[in-house]
């Protein structure tokens, strides 16, 4: 196979774990060589994955977004050298969004906490009674 890469990878044993469908959706890979601009991901089994994933490395703690450039039975080539048309992910999400976000979940907590603790009195009152 010719080789097309603008940059040399480094052969590597990485755990790590890919996301899509907006992230409800991932799968444990092995990053078997890496570099800068991309990487070769292999999987326990064949799967079926969309065209731009996030790729998370748990020993750098770091995410990227990557595009698959080819692929195989149970391999990939992703690159990270996205252009501006590719679909944004949740690692590109504006500040904003995040915080807005994070206030709807802290009113979701709110209103569930307030939910349990009339469960519990209920429970009480119905021990006592």
């Amino acid at each position: 196979m010719d080789e097309r890469r603008s940059g040399s990878r480094q052969k590597s044993f990485l755990q790590g774990r890919i996301f899509f469908n907006n992230r409800r959706t991932s799968a444990d890979c092995l990053i078997r060589d890496f570099s800068e601009s991309g990487a070769k991901l292999k999987f326990h089994s064949m799967i079926s994955i969309p065209d731009v994933v996030e790729l998370f490395i748990p020993v750098k703690e770091e995410t990227r977004r990557a595009k698959v450039v080819w692929r195989s039975a149970d391999e990939v080539g992703v690159t990270f050298n996205l252009d501006d048309a590719s679909p944004s992910l949740a690692s590109g999400t504006p500040q904003a969004d995040w915080s807005a976000r994070i206030q709807r979940l802290e009113h979701d907590l709110a209103l569930l906490q307030r939910k349990f603790n009339e469960l519990q009195t209920m429970v009480r009152h119905n021990r006592g009674g």
